[in-house]
């Protein structure tokens, strides 16, 4: 079997697993991330909003900045651009960290956004795209005072 008929396929499926959710870690364009409410309340917003793009095309799946440097209190914003992405804190690449937010649910609409307030300290922060971190759609963010 081709590896672009598999990818297509585990696409398909990744898809209609995840297509039906609407649970409340379902985001939307002004919605925080459910598990990130109790951590914002702690660190105060910056009103700054990164926009990160998540992006299928010729080139790959990748974010677009991969590399971000960020103040507490910043938010992220994964806007997708094309294909079928979301975003994880993964703990096994954030050893040590806690209040890392969960996995988010998948972004399937180009526009469609996720926003991860950055409320879980301070340092370097990796994250990546569940179906394609194998395919190198990872990123990290440097969050500093």
């Amino acid at each position: 079997m081709r590896l672009s008929t598999r990818l297509l396929a585990m696409t398909v499926v990744l898809a209609a697993a995840c297509g039906g959710d609407s649970d409340d870690r379902t985001q939307h364009d002004d919605a925080k991330p459910a598990a990130a409410t109790a951590a914002a309340d702690a660190v105060p917003l910056s009103g700054r909003t990164i926009e990160v793009l998540m992006i299928t095309n010729d080139k790959g799946n990748y974010f677009e900045p991969a590399s971000i440097e960020a103040k507490p209190g910043d938010v992220l914003r994964f806007k997708l651009v094309q294909g079928v992405h979301n975003v994880y804190f993964l703990p096994d690449s954030n050893p040590g960290r806690t209040n890392l937010p969960p996995a988010s649910v998948y972004a399937q609409l180009p526009g469609q956004t996720i926003d991860i307030p950055l409320t879980f300290g301070t340092g370097k922060f990796y994250f990546q795209c569940v179906p394609h971190a194998m395919l190198g759609m990872i990123g990290h963010v440097e969050v500093e005072d």
